[in-house]
């Protein structure tokens, strides 16, 4: 396994680290996302709250990253053997499970990240097709990002981030390529867009 350091919002960073990939890749997670930035970034409760500036940077993070990764790492995945390509998104991103509205910038952006996963997932199938393109909802995880939110959380559903990991590799562990393009839960439940 390899560490290389990524800035989301620098993509000669991105370029860097997969010009030193030498091996093809069987897995690559992405696992950032950016809800608030304390209080000068908060969720919008309503549109009232919608700032622009505020909601470019949450889409560059959570959106246009993600996607700038997919574009140079893509090429590294195994081509003879399973491989999977799994990106954070989040059950809040679904437009058809939006009951409760409000979190304007992180639910778009999480949307717009499943429609970049399913394109990612019919181009990835014409050009390789041992590749899984996913995106994966880890639960609602003890971390900075959940903190201002945790209180509404019901019992047992706050995930440690140990807890959400292992659960998500087990989920990658049962992948197949029939799965690629689709979002699924810490649990495995498949989730709809």
């Amino acid at each position: 396994m390899k560490f290389l350091p990524i800035d989301l919002l620098d993509e000669q960073s991105i370029t860097d680290a997969a010009e030193r990939i030498t091996e093809p890749l069987d897995l690559v997670i992405i696992t950032t996302g950016i809800l608030h930035m304390g209080e000068g970034l908060m969720p919008e409760k309503s549109i009232k709250d919608f700032h622009p500036d505020h909601f470019a940077r949450i889409f560059a993070i959570n959106t246009t990253g993600p996607a700038m990764i997919a574009k140079y790492f893509l090429p590294k995945m195994a081509k003879n053997r399973k491989n999977v390509f799994a990106v954070l998104s989040a059950r809040v991103g679904s437009i058809s499970d939006n009951r409760l509205g409000g979190w304007y910038a992180y639910r778009a952006s999480k949307a717009a990240l499943n429609m970049i996963v399913k394109n990612l997932a019919i181009e990835t199938a014409r050009k390789n097709k041992s590749s899984v393109v996913v995106a994966l909802h880890p639960g609602t995880v003890e971390s900075t990002l959940s903190e201002p939110f945790q209180a509404g959380v019901p019992d047992g559903k706050l995930f440690t981030p140990e807890y959400s990991a292992v659960q998500l590799v087990n989920v990658i562990d049962q992948l197949k390529q029939e799965d690629s393009g689709n979002l699924f839960a810490w649990d495995g439940e498949k989730l709809t867009f």
